[in-house]
């Protein structure tokens, strides 16, 4: 006889709370704590506040119009910073197209790397 059918009936009956997969991760006692807060106040169980605070942190970090590429879409702002601090470093002695072809050398890189680039549009051969 198998040991499921010898259920003693005092034993508690576990219940189905439903069908999407339960995930176990570890959180800090202060954020569960923090979590718990959130959950009494606008009155869900600690699981369904889990579940609504990562849908509000993932619209927060993935916008509906997301680029294609989010590094692309940050390599302009960086090219930018890049830029600036480059220019700060250059003699200013220096003529103006020199400035640009050494500032145009780091921030694009070797041309040897250039197929690399993921920001960068594609050469056609």
């Amino acid at each position: 006889m198998s040991d499921f059918s010898s259920k003693d009936s005092t034993s508690p009956v576990r219940r189905r709370t439903g069908v999407d997969p339960i995930s176990a991760v570890k959180v800090p006692e202060r954020l569960t704590e923090a979590v718990d807060a959130w959950a009494e106040a606008h009155r869900l169980t600690r699981s369904d506040a889990i579940c609504k605070l990562i849908e509000l942190g993932l619209k927060m970090v993935l916008p509906d119009s997301a680029p294609a590429h989010p590094i692309a879409s940050d390599a302009i702002g960086i090219e930018e910073i890049a830029v600036h601090e480059i220019e700060s470093l250059l003699d200013p002695a220096l003529p103006a197209d020199e400035r640009e072809r050494r500032i145009r050398r780091l921030t694009e890189g070797p041309p040897e790397f250039s197929h690399e680039r993921i920001d960068l549009p594609k050469q056609r051969p």
